[in-house]
C-alpha cells in the first residue's frame, strides 16, 4: 500500500509525490509508463508516454514528435489527464491539468541534449506518426541528420491529483486541488 486511512492528507501528498518524482530516476518504476489522454473531436485518445522529468511544482514533462495526434489534439484544446498505476502498492494516481507545447525553444532544445544516441530516432522518422504505409519496414527509415526539428516537449500543469489506494473493501481516495501555488486535499468516498 502507498497510503493508508491513518495517514494525513499532506503525508499522502508527500508519499505520492515521493513516488512520482522517483519514476523519473528510475526506468523501473511502475508510474514511469503513464497514460495520457487528450479528446479528439468528442472521443477520447490514450496512449503510454514516458514520464521524463518533474520538477519542484510538480510540473510533468514528456517528449512527443511534433507531427503526432496528440499535439494536433492538444493544440486544438489543451486539456488533458494521466493515469499512473502501481500494481504492487495497489494505488491509482489519476491527475488533470493543461498542457504547454514546447517545439524549438529553450526547454525543449533543454530537454533534447538529454536525448542521446539512437533514442533521438523516435523523432526523427522520415515518415510522420500515424501515416498509412505499405509495410512495417516503410516506418525504420530516419533522416540523416539529428535535429530536434520534431521534437517537443509537453509541460503539464496538473490542476487535480486523484490518489485511490486499493485494499479490498477498505478503498482510500484522495483529492487535491491545486489553488495558486499550493495544494489543498480532501477524503473523498471511494
Amino acid at each position: 500500500m502507498l497510503f493508508k486511512e491513518t495517514d494525513s492528507l499532506d503525508g499522502i501528498w508527500e508519499t505520492v509525490m515521493h513516488e512520482l518524482h522517483r519514476a523519473v530516476l528510475d526506468k523501473k518504476h511502475p508510474f514511469r509508463f503513464v497514460t495520457l489522454a487528450t479528446l479528439s473531436g468528442d472521443q477520447p485518445d490514450m496512449r503510454y508516454v514516458v514520464l521524463r522529468e518533474m520538477d519542484e511544482q510538480h510540473q510533468f514533462y514528456c517528449y512527443t514528435d511534433s507531427r503526432s495526434q496528440k499535439i494536433v489534439q492538444l493544440n486544438k484544446n489543451p486539456t488533458l489527464s494521466l493515469l499512473f498505476y502501481h500494481p504492487k502498492k495497489r494505488c491509482q494516481v489519476k491527475v488533470h491539468g493543461t498542457t504547454a507545447i514546447h517545439h524549438q525553444n529553450k526547454i525543449s532544445q533543454k530537454h533534447w541534449q538529454k536525448v542521446q544516441g539512437e533514442a533521438r530516432k523516435a523523432y526523427q522518422a522520415s515518415i510522420d506518426p500515424a501515416k498509412e504505409i505499405d509495410a512495417p519496414t516503410d516506418a525504420h527509415n530516419w533522416d540523416e541528420e539529428k535535429d530536434d526539428s520534431h521534437f517537443v516537449v509537453l509541460e503539464i500543469q496538473p490542476k487535480i491529483v486523484e490518489c485511490l489506494q486499493l485494499d479490498g473493501l477498505r478503498h482510500l481516495r484522495a483529492i487535491f486541488k491545486r489553488k495558486e501555488n499550493s495544494w489543498a486535499g480532501s477524503w473523498l468516498a471511494p
